[in-house]
């Protein structure tokens, strides 16, 4: 594979309980079975095709390839076109039956093109080479819990570790492959028809979609982030990845390589809010049920992610044997930020209660309950030096944002109480919202700047206080906040997108360099609409969706003098913010402000 690699050239598969990408040129170089997060048995992503991969592409050297996602699903079609002619493959992961599979479907379109299978098997982040046996014409590759079973048609044989399949298609001719995780102490899995499958993961997906209640202006953008969302999603328990993938850099090079294949409570109240209003309430339900679950106990032992099915233990080590995208090293498992204090997800948490609320969804007797202990931990919690959101792994400090999303707690609650009628001591929530609001204002402003600062005391900006007027706490026409908007615009603008902050190795203890956050980016659109800059607002949105790649798939950042994406993909967050940004445009257009939200 080229060293010229790009995040942006892959497309993501995913049956709702783990996921695989897919490269431009026919190779699925990252695979984690059997869930988001176990170790990956294809990892040439984050090293070399001897670390795993599965290529399935022309024979012949120089093809051209296109792909897109057959509309309405996640079903990618790559045409690839050689002097020799043309050929289609169809790839997809079937909604989990009891197993994880991948499908591939060569289709010949013209003439008479040699095609080539390399499947490279690599488990434990490639770094263990199973052992191979065949079975009835099936391949089997075992090592400790995991076995993978590969099936198809045409003839197979080894090359050095590798499982090699050479043959020809003409047009309409179809050669299917699929590949099979499953227990190793367990027999072989019973067989997939490969076209079946087809035709049922496309319904699932277009059944799915047609279910949304979107329409107007945005809704295929909106679709296409809330089917990446969908993909994230963790059936059996409701639980939301932040991406499938670990380690992908924020710069080419850097150390700044994270696992997020984890579940945020901070995606929570955007995540509700996005289902909600396309009308996806089961999976809204599931989402909601999954954090009551997860933050259930001491309010004080709150962890800011979780494992998909709520796992608390997310211990960070690294995997020495991977060189890591691009020689961007180290590359690392777990996340040791799942330690860490941050107050604005107890702010999220409870406005995912009142979301769900807002939209007509009933509440438990069981989850106002918690929601009571976690805002009396918060009633002196809030006054603490936590990590904020960007997980910091410098000093702790008064975050502004922290705080203001510890008001948000406390506002949801008063609001819940007035709107719904729940119980508790309201009295003391106004006065806990009255006081943390004086706070800010007093100690999160800067005079010498004319803005709202990261820290209290501090005169260093951050984007993520563009979340001031999005979740209530000031107008957006708020002069002290339109003077904060101009000065994070003129300060932390790199081509007209936004980094988080300046200086970063001074505020989170790491080497400084990253690419502009593209969240932030999508929440100065929601700012610019809520302040009545409508012809700003979407200029800035259409040159946002502009960096999407050809699947409409967005990672963590991006680096505007390069022209590429960074950290890992797709990544959730962003996506998130691409649905808020435009849901926000919508309702600003029809009514001035963005009611529903706040």
């Amino acid at each position: 594979m080229s060293n010229a690699r790009r995040i942006e050239e892959y497309a993501l598969l995913s049956d709702l309980q783990a996921a695989s990408l897919v490269s431009l040129d026919g190779s699925v170089d990252w695979a984690c079975f059997p869930r988001f997060d176990s170790g990956a048995c294809f990892a040439a992503l984050l090293g070399t095709p001897d670390n795993g991969r599965w290529l399935l592409a022309p024979a012949s050297e120089g093809y051209a390839s296109r792909r897109c996602y057959r509309p309405g699903t996640l079903i990618l079609e790559t045409t690839h076109k050689t002097t020799e002619g043309s050929v289609r493959v169809i790839d997809f992961m079937p909604p989990r039956g009891k197993l994880p599979d991948i499908v591939r479907i060569v289709e010949g379109v013209s003439g008479q093109v040699p095609m080539r299978s390399e499947l490279v098997i690599r488990f434990d982040y490639g770094h263990i080479v199973p052992w191979v046996r065949r079975l009835d014409g099936d391949r089997l590759a075992t090592a400790g819990p995991d076995a993978l079973c590969f099936r198809t048609p045409v003839e197979v044989h080894g090359e050095n570790f590798t499982t090699v399949s050479e043959f020809t298609v003409g047009p309409g001719d179809r050669v299917p492959f699929v590949l099979t995780w499953y227990p190793s102490h367990e027999p072989p899995p019973e067989r997939v028809e490969p076209d079946v499958a087809l035709s049922d993961t496309e319904t699932y997906w277009r059944e799915w979609l047609e279910s949304s209640h979107l329409h107007g202006s945005f809704q295929d953008e909106i679709r296409e982030s809330l089917v990446v969302l969908k993909a994230l999603t963790y059936a059996p328990t409701g639980g939301i990845v932040a991406a499938p993938t670990t380690s992908l850099p924020e710069q080419i090079g850097g150390v700044r390589n994270w696992d997020y294949r984890f579940c945020w409570l901070r995606d929570a109240s955007l995540t509700l809010h996005a289902m909600l209003a396309a009308g996806y309430r089961e999976e809204a339900l599931a989402w909601r049920e999954w954090l009551l679950r997860a933050v259930a106990g001491d309010p004080a032992e709150v962890q800011i992610m979780y494992g998909v099915a709520g796992e608390r233990r997310l211990e960070e080590r690294i995997i020495d044997w991977l060189p890591g995208f691009l020689d961007s090293r180290p590359v690392r498992v777990g996340n040791a930020a799942s330690h860490q204090l941050q107050l604005d997800v107890y702010g999220e948490v409870l406005d995912a209660a009142y979301q769900t609320l807002a939209h007509g969804v009933d509440g438990s007797e069981h989850g106002w309950d918690l929601y009571r202990k976690l805002l009396s931990w918060l009633e002196e919690g809030w006054r603490q030096k936590d990590a904020g959101i960007w997980e910091v792994r410098g000093p702790l400090r008064h975050f502004t944002h922290s705080k203001v999303m510890a008001w948000v707690a406390f506002d949801r609650a008063v609001r819940m109480h007035q709107e719904f009628g729940l119980d508790g001591p309201v009295h003391r929530w106004r006065e806990l919202r009255r006081e943390i609001k004086e706070q800010i204002l007093r100690c999160g402003w800067s005079e010498r700047k004319q803005a709202f600062t990261q820290s209290y005391d501090s005169d260093a900006l951050d984007a993520s206080i563009l979340q001031m007027p999005i979740v209530g706490f000031l107008p957006a026409d708020d002069p002290r906040f339109v003077s904060t908007v101009a000065v994070i615009r003129r300060e932390l603008s790199v081509d007209g997108l936004l980094l988080r902050y300046r200086d970063v190795g001074e505020v989170d203890g790491l080497p400084p360099g990253e690419g502009v956050f593209l969240a932030c980016s999508f929440w100065l659109v929601e700012v610019l609409a809520l302040q009545g800059k409508p012809a700003e607002a979407n200029a800035l949105f259409a040159r946002l969706l502009t960096l999407r790649n050809d699947l409409g798939l967005l990672s963590e950042e991006y680096d505007p003098h390069a022209g590429i994406q960074l950290g890992n993909f797709p990544q959730a967050f962003t996506h998130l913010a691409l649905v808020e940004a435009a849901l926000t445009l919508k309702q600003t257009h029809a009514t001035g402000i963005d009611e529903e939200r706040v």
